[in-house]
């Protein structure tokens, strides 16, 4: 079965990446795999702050993937898997493609704002190229309507 890989962030345009990871995945028979990546630096204080932090940032994405995965069950009628990994999003994003052989589409939400659409769009755009598979930018301003018409 094909996947779409979603990163799961803080991100306001992560939202619609979601979405539309949902709703293809719904109409080609696919699945989701959610990604949230845990930085380094977020621990890097004495041993057990660190051990409590890291625990702590698992439930807050737990958290959110539920919201997310709810929605996803019970409008589009796809069972999300989690992945948290820990270090930098990139080389991690890399790695879990190389670990899911199932993947097939990296889906990415862009920010709409005068920073541009995101580190994560920015770093991963430049070597698009050289990418294990194809990646899809959904703009974080596109509205359900569009979202459902496009997918």
């Amino acid at each position: 079965m094909r996947k779409f890989l979603v990163v799961l962030d803080d991100s306001r345009e992560c939202l619609n990446a979601m979405r539309f990871a949902a709703m293809r995945a719904a109409k080609t028979g696919g699945g989701v795999a959610i990604l949230s990546v845990i930085p380094p630096d977020d621990f890097n204080h004495w041993i057990g702050v660190g051990e409590v932090m890291r625990e702590e940032a698992r439930e807050r994405i737990h958290a959110h993937f539920e919201v997310f995965a709810k929605w996803m069950r019970d409008r589009q009628g796809v069972d999300p898997e989690l992945v948290i990994r820990e270090g930098d999003a990139v080389p991690e994003i890399m790695a879990q493609i190389e670990a899911d052989t199932e993947i097939g589409v990296l889906v990415l939400g862009a920010g709409n704002d005068r920073k541009g659409p995101g580190p994560l769009v920015s770093q991963l755009s430049k070597s698009s190229g050289s990418l294990p598979v194809p990646i899809t930018i959904v703009p974080g301003d596109l509205s359900k309507e569009r979202l459902d018409a496009i997918t």
